[in-house]
């Protein structure tokens, strides 16, 4: 397995398939694509809106990761959301997400960042646990939304 690497515009096929792959297996939710091409394209050519990361075996994305930033005026620091991760089927508990998450962890440390931050999928009791096992603990926090 290569070592994690940024997405490049070649990747966004295969982030768009990722993307929809979580959106179906913890939402039964079904993306636009055109919308979801976007999204995709605009954090790879902007990285002030995040970075996508992905991992290859045999020249293939066999998994990916997306962080993105938010500014902490009471730490006065940079706080790294991890979003859209996803390990195709084939290729999950065999440490990909592991090696994504630990590259990414150390790129936050070289940057600066001053904590990680996921949310997960209530339902989602198999990455709760690889969440806990890679260091997270669950926050006091509560995420509330609102569609506009």
């Amino acid at each position: 397995m290569n070592r994690p690497r940024q997405a490049r515009k070649k990747d966004i096929p295969k982030i768009i398939e990722g993307n929809q792959g979580i959106a179906l297996e913890t939402e039964d939710l079904i993306l636009d694509i055109e919308i979801l091409a976007s999204g995709i394209r605009a954090i790879i050519e902007d990285p002030n809106k995040g970075t996508y990361w992905v991992i290859e075996q045999d020249d293939e994305v066999v998994g990916q990761l997306m962080i993105t930033y938010e500014w902490s005026d009471w730490r006065n620091g940079l706080i790294w959301w991890i979003q859209s991760v996803y390990v195709w089927p084939r290729y999950r508990r065999q440490g990909v997400f592991s090696r994504l998450f630990k590259h990414v962890e150390n790129e936050a440390r070289i940057e600066g960042a001053i904590k990680l931050r996921l949310y997960a999928e209530t339902a989602n009791v198999r990455a709760h646990e690889t969440y806990l096992v890679l260091g997270f603990t669950t926050d006091h926090y509560q995420v509330f939304e609102k569609n506009l």
